[in-house]
């Protein structure tokens, strides 16, 4: 059986390996599903993708996302990173400045933005909804943000692709140094049915005007360094919330350092579509030995 070829990225790095790690996958078309997930258990990396021919004629490529536990129909960072690997391997080219993935959420808009080291990857989210917002939007949620003076906006859950609770905090230096109670953050999760916790707070640093902390519970994950889809449903929050201010055309996010990571990620609000995105970096561009 050929060998195949396996890249390792950093995603939204905004230094050296400051992103979130991802495993891609090409020509892995005749592989099983139960294959892909035993391949994706060994990585233990969040997520691991494999790209494949697209089956939608309007499609670039297709994409299949598992975590080391399932497969899952959207993610961020993946998405993100899958089209990096696209664009560094030429098995797709942009058309009109765009690449269409098919991935389980559908087929979604990736904005290219420049090239080589500097080139920027969006997102175009699969769209959002508010389910509920406000501080007794579940009786599970004042246990959650114990600790946390509030910014602004109330607290929300949010769906679209992914589903976050969603609260803002008063300032930068309250959210950095938050401690927060993981196990409260795994009882809202679970009893929600959703990803977890993603908090952020406005920031007047100049390079980067929101931070952000993820906590995804949901899927078994104390916190992440850089979150595609949780970024997305922020920036959907803060447009609907607050249609003059002064982030509704976009901004930029740091994301991370609280666990070591240096992230950033870049958002477009064009109106009700939100773009999400970043850089991302190849770390380990070599084959795979594996024979499902």
């Amino acid at each position: 059986m050929a060998l195949l070829r396996y890249l390792h990225l950093d995603v939204f790095a905004a230094t050296l390996g400051g992103g979130n790690h991802l495993g891609v996958v090409i020509g892995a078309d005749g592989w099983s599903t139960a294959a892909m997930q035993r391949f994706a258990r060994w990585t233990a990396l969040v997520e691991t993708t494999f790209l494949l021919p697209p089956t939608d004629p309007k499609a670039s490529y297709r994409v299949r996302i598992f975590t080391p536990h399932k497969e899952i129909p959207f993610a961020g960072h993946p998405s993100i990173g899958s089209a990096h690997a696209v664009l560094e391997c030429g098995l797709a080219e942009p058309h009109d400045g765009l690449l269409w993935q098919e991935c389980g959420a559908g087929v979604l808009p990736i904005r290219v933005e420049g090239s080589g080291v500097t080139r920027e990857l969006l997102l175009q989210s699969p769209g959002e909804r508010i389910v509920a917002t406000g501080d007794d939007a579940h009786p599970l949620l004042a246990a959650t943000l114990t600790g946390i003076e509030s910014g602004s906006l109330p607290p929300a859950l949010i769906d679209g692709g992914r589903r976050w609770w969603l609260a803002e905090v008063a300032d930068e230096a309250n959210l950095r140094r938050w401690q927060p109670d993981h196990a409260a953050i795994g009882a809202l999760a679970q009893a929600s049915d959703s990803m977890g916790l993603c908090v952020f707070a406005r920031s007047s640093h100049p390079d980067y005007q929101l931070v952000v902390r993820a906590f995804p519970a949901g899927v078994g994950i104390v916190e992440d360094p850089a979150s595609g889809a949780a970024n997305g449903l922020i920036a959907a929050y803060i447009a609907h919330a607050e249609p003059r201010g002064a982030l509704v055309r976009g901004y930029q996010v740091s994301q991370g350092r609280e666990i070591g990571h240096d992230a950033r990620l870049v958002v477009h609000i064009d109106g009700k579509v939100i773009w999400v995105g970043g850089r991302s970096h190849t770390v380990v561009d070599g084959t795979l030995d594996w024979k499902p």
